[in-house]
């Protein structure tokens, strides 16, 4: 008897429990949370990386989407699993401030494993083609002119949008009002029939109505111009250097996750985010393939958290 189960221990410190011990991981689905809605850019780039990653390794990869709560429900459910290797998470930028924010059940630093990084998306602030500005600098000296009355959409309050918009008109030390949505989507439609003034999104949604005309690209987050957008000038050339958030996406997976499943799956994504099949196809959107060490995506998500949490407290913003 002591013998079995100092078996089933070394079995379960391995990720194969139940039917599957004793059998070498993965053995059964990966399922991998993605905590928000269906059709969105975490629920793409999750799909993307677990179709390629479950064929790498031999298993297959299932997205699950869970929204709810700014995408805690999600991340609760994820983080709150077994940490047998068989549960993980997409996270976003708007994790670092949900853990502000929205005070999750969970400790946001201490109760994870971070996996890696999938991406960096640049973010777009653009207008429709009817407000009177065709640059920064004229959308900024209109916001001077009758403070709050141009209004920016968002995906929700408390998001990366929300909170990224209300950097740039910090920085700018302008006002305008904000007009919260459940999603982006719902806010770029408004955009686009012209009831919103402007709004910001990451490039994959942003540049296909750029391109097309609805819309018009006032400046990006990224340092340099994208070769995916060369028309649209960086918030650093039109005077905000510090300006520079994007919409990052990465897996992360419950605290005591064994090291070796770790460390097979950061090389796993890695080899997927480095192929030029999966690179070209992100870079076509303007996303950038990231990778890494697990251990430089934990130091990404600190330094996110520490940026956010001086931001909030030196501005005082709480949920609407």
């Amino acid at each position: 008897m002591i013998a079995r189960r100092v078996f089933l221990a070394g079995a379960t410190a391995l990720g194969c429990v139940g039917p599957a011990a004793g059998q070498a991981w993965p053995s059964r689905p990966i399922r991998l949370v993605a905590p928000f809605a269906p059709g969105g850019g975490s629920d793409f780039t999750s799909r993307l990386i677990a179709e390629k990653m479950g064929a790498r390794l031999g298993q297959t990869m299932l997205v699950e989407n869970k929204p709810g709560a700014g995408g805690n429900l999600g991340a609760e459910a994820a983080i709150k699993s077994p940490p047998d290797g068989y549960t993980y998470l997409t996270i976003s930028g708007s994790y670092a401030i949900n853990s502000i924010l929205h005070k999750p059940s969970f400790d946001s630093l201490n109760d994870i494993v971070a996996i890696g990084q999938f991406t960096d998306e640049p973010t777009i602030l653009a207008v429709n083609p009817e407000v009177p500005a065709r640059t920064l600098k004229e959308l900024v000296e209109l916001c001077r002119r009758e403070p709050g009355k141009l209004s920016y959409g968002s995906s929700g309050p408390g998001g990366l949008v929300h909170l990224g918009t209300e950097f740039f008109l910090d920085a700018a030390g302008i006002k305008a009002t904000h007009v919260p949505y459940r999603g982006t989507a719902p806010a770029l439609t408004d955009l686009l029939a012209g009831n919103l003034q402007f709004l910001t999104g990451g490039t994959t949604t942003m540049l296909p109505y750029i391109r097309s005309g609805k819309l018009r690209g006032l400046a990006i987050s990224s340092t340099t111009r994208l070769a995916a957008a060369p028309d649209i000038p960086s918030y650093g050339e039109q005077g905000y250097p510090t300006v520079d958030f994007n919409l990052w996406h990465g897996m992360i997976g419950p605290k005591g996750i064994a090291d070796e499943i770790v460390r097979r799956m950061n090389a796993e994504l890695d080899a997927v985010l480095k192929s030029p099949e999966v690179a070209n196809r992100l870079a076509e959107d303007g996303v950038i393939a990231v990778g890494g060490t697990s251990e430089a995506f934990m130091t990404t998500i600190r330094a996110e958290i520490d940026r956010w949490q001086t931001f909030i407290k030196r501005t005082g913003i709480k949920l609407e």
